[in-house]
């Protein structure tokens, strides 16, 4: 039987390591940190742990593979798009062009 990412005793350290790399200005998936992490279908479960992770990490750099905002930011959706404007990043109907954001980690920071 296969163990959860939630058994993974690591799993939420590798995912608030990586967030905590995300740069200013760019963004990261929830699936992609679970990819990197070592569990592609691990998304709801970063989403998860960045509900109610440290909220000294930026979790507003983490958004959906669509570039929408989490309503599960403190404070929602309203308040995710100013922690990511006052960053700099346009955000519009609360989507952001991940396309263009998205940020991935060099290689042998994982």
């Amino acid at each position: 039987m296969s163990r959860t990412p939630a058994a993974e005793p690591d799993f939420r350290e590798r995912v608030e390591i990586l967030v905590k790399l995300i740069p200013p200005g760019r963004v990261m998936t929830y699936g992609q940190l679970a990819a990197l992490c070592g569990n592609p279908r691990a998304a709801r479960i970063v989403g998860g742990i960045a509900h109610f992770g440290d909220p000294a990490l930026p979790w507003q750099r983490v958004v959906n593979k669509l570039g929408g905002l989490a309503s599960g930011y403190p404070g929602g959706r309203s308040q995710h798009k100013v922690a990511l404007e006052s960053e700099g990043i346009r955000v519009n109907d609360y989507y952001v062009d991940v396309k263009e954001l998205l940020w991935w980690p060099p290689v042998g920071h994982i």
